[in-house]
């Protein structure tokens, strides 16, 4: 038949599709439901954007089925050459980002539609036949058998489905929050660096909407310094560490600023990359302040007898101290007749001093006319601290050499800070990759073999994704509560709370996540004013950590006395070490041995939000004291 339909296509002839995605299982799911469709004819696979667009030429395909994140080339690079050389293909986004402004990005460059990976895909072929065939219902051809037990027969089970999605939902929006509320800018970036969501502090930072950002390649922004984000790529990608830190200029300013990136890959439950996260951190304020100090030695010497902040002092040329100001005296804890004349290798570690580390830094700043560095340096009690320093070679007006300027700050906070974060991208990271894993182990057994499992192995399985979906639930909670607490935005909503039903809702909240937790709870019948999502927060964490951490059975009981409230969650275990009891609230303390570290944190910070305290018990209980 030569007859064609309106769009182009011959009629009777089945569509051709080439489909594009850097992961196997994922072709091969989507093969098989549009295959066993009958719409479709797949004529070629791809693994990135290259593929695609070689695909393209030799196969002039009537629709392209188009990842964004993939190694090599991302989709939205390879879009515009695809076009070019095919251009009656019609190139469809087939993406897991949910965010307006990339798909309103991709149909700028021409993608006829934008499909997200979150749709069910036994819905895919008649989306697919609608753009190939305008408004014209699909031929009726039901998928096959085999395809129907990888869309599953989820229609008798849409309580169920429904339920975990709403969970899984409210996950989803609670982890934008946290996104877009951030102090520090946040992208999300694919393999090759392409933004596909950006916060609004990163955008302010670029002297943009947020909207402006999706689409670009991160290393356009870095004036210049595109090189650093490649190699940092690579890392991720290719090498597989789990974070990696550069530094750039911002691209806006006739004098702009410094940015701190730090990249931590999102991975699969193959631990494949699929996409990155990337946090950007002003550092101008301190990169300038260091600038500063090296260029004015007028400046310095007008300060140097009275700034606290920095420890300023002066060498001889082989390094022995010949002045001392009040902020080297607060920081380093000698005073000025106890230092002068000594050599300012005592501020170093032994370690460094064995290497001749402080004589190789005099040598390079002599050498290059300054020396700069990050490192561990001694006070005189012994305690060490975490130090920049900055060391300049002082010459007269003869340009003979004279000495040394030295200039250090007490970093050590920053420092905590910094390694901090590092540490919550890691650890959230792996929190995740746990239940996420479940998830897709129970949901990929229930699709394939329902038919086979008995209905007590599809209730294990059903709890195993309901299971998950509560830890990620309580986690995304977890980070956001702390995030409005860094931002001292956390608002209390008081209204009465019944003490009895907040102790039974958060054991009932255990039981549902795991059948098998064993606690006992008794309260006493009284109501007070608080929050309480906020307190069953608190509370729902105390008992995680007395099911994860300690032993069953577990006792949660609540008591109102003189005009005070005291809920207690106990546990059969031994308890912690007396080092480790007397920093549990603290931000990470507890995060060594499993979860984020926030959760008692947390704990401890409501019980202040509402007026009172938290604290620990010997043996293995941990109290919530308030004020009824």
């Amino acid at each position: 038949m030569t007859d064609t339909s309106g769009d182009g296509r011959e009629l009777g002839r089945r569509p051709t599709l080439v489909i594009v995605d850097d992961s196997d299982e994922v072709r091969s799911i989507v093969r098989a439901v549009l295959e066993s469709s009958g719409l479709f004819e797949v004529v070629g696979e791809g693994a990135d954007g290259a593929e695609a667009i070689a695909h393209a030429y030799r196969l002039q395909p009537d629709l392209l089925l188009l990842d964004t994140s993939m190694p090599t080339m991302d989709g939205l690079e390879a879009l515009p050459a695809i076009l070019t050389l095919s251009p009656q293909t019609r190139v469809v986004i087939y993406t897991g980002f949910e965010e307006r402004g990339l798909a309103d990005r991709a149909r700028e460059y021409g993608a006829a539609d934008f499909i997200e990976k979150s749709i069910p895909i036994r819905d895919l072929p008649d989306r697919l036949w609608r753009v190939v065939g305008g408004t014209e219902p699909a031929p009726s051809s039901p998928p096959s058998r085999s395809a129907l037990r990888v869309v599953g027969d989820a229609d008798q089970h849409a309580p169920h489905v429904a339920a975990e999605q709403q969970v899984l939902d409210e996950h989803l929006e609670r982890f934008r929050e946290v996104f877009e509320q951030a102090a520090i800018g946040m992208a999300t970036l694919t393999l090759n660096g392409s933004v596909v969501r950006a916060n609004n502090a990163l955008a302010a930072m670029m002297d943009c909407d947020a909207v402006e950002l999706v689409g670009v390649d991160y290393g356009v922004l870095m004036r210049g310094h595109g090189d650093l984000l490649d190699d940092g790529l690579a890392s991720v990608v290719e090498l597989g560490r789990d974070l990696v830190s550069f530094e750039h200029p911002l691209p806006v300013g006739s004098d702009p600023g410094t940015v701190r990136v730090t990249l931590a890959p999102v991975r699969d439950s193959k631990a494949q990359p699929l996409y990155v996260f990337a946090q950007v951190e002003d550092i101008s304020a301190q990169r300038r302040a260091e600038d500063e100090l090296r260029r004015s030695e007028e400046r310095f010497r007008l300060l140097v007898t009275a700034v606290r902040d920095y420890a300023i002092f002066m060498l001889d040329p082989s390094g022995h101290v010949m002045s001392w100001n009040a902020g080297a005296r607060r920081i380093k804890q000698y005073t000025a007749r106890d230092i002068i004349g000594q050599h300012f290798r005592v501020f170093y570690p032994p370690e460094d001093q064995a290497a001749l580390h402080p004589e190789h830094n005099l040598e390079v700043a002599l050498r290059e006319g300054s020396y700069a560095e990050e490192g561990w340096r001694v006070r005189r009690d012994g305690t060490r601290f975490w130090a920049s320093v900055v060391i300049t070679a002082v010459h007269d007006a003869t340009g003979r050499h004279i000495g040394f300027t030295k200039v250090t700050r007490d970093q050590t906070e920053q420092q905590q800070a910094t390694e901090q974060r590092a540490h919550l991208l890691a650890v959230t990271a792996h929190e995740l990759r746990s239940p996420a894993a479940a998830i897709d182990g129970a949901a990929s057994l229930l699709a394939e073999g329902w038919d086979r499992l008995d209905d007590a192995r599809r209730t294990r399985l059903l709890g195993a994704i309901s299971a998950s979906a509560h830890r990620l639930h309580r986690l995304a909670t977890d980070l956001s509560t702390a995030a409005r607490l860094q931002s001292d935005t956390l608002a209390l909503e008081r209204e009465d709370v019944s003490l009895a039903r907040l102790l039974s809702s958060a054991v009932e909240r255990a039981q549902a996540a795991d059948p098998s937790v064993d606690v006992d709870v008794a309260a006493d019948d009284v109501t007070f004013s608080g929050d309480p999502a906020r307190l069953g927060q608190a509370i729902d964490n105390l008992l995680d950590n007395a099911v994860r951490h300690g032993r069953t059975p577990v006792a949660v009981s609540g008591t109102a006395t003189d005009g005070r409230v005291r809920i207690s969650v106990h546990d059969a275990g031994g308890g912690v070490t007396d080092e480790l009891a007397r920093r549990l609230f603290e931000r990470f303390a507890a995060g060594s041995d499993g979860g984020t570290g926030l959760g008692l944190y947390l704990v401890r910070e409501i019980a202040r939000r509402h007026g009172g305290e938290a604290s620990y018990e010997d043996p293995a209980t941990f109290v919530i004291d308030l004020p009824s």
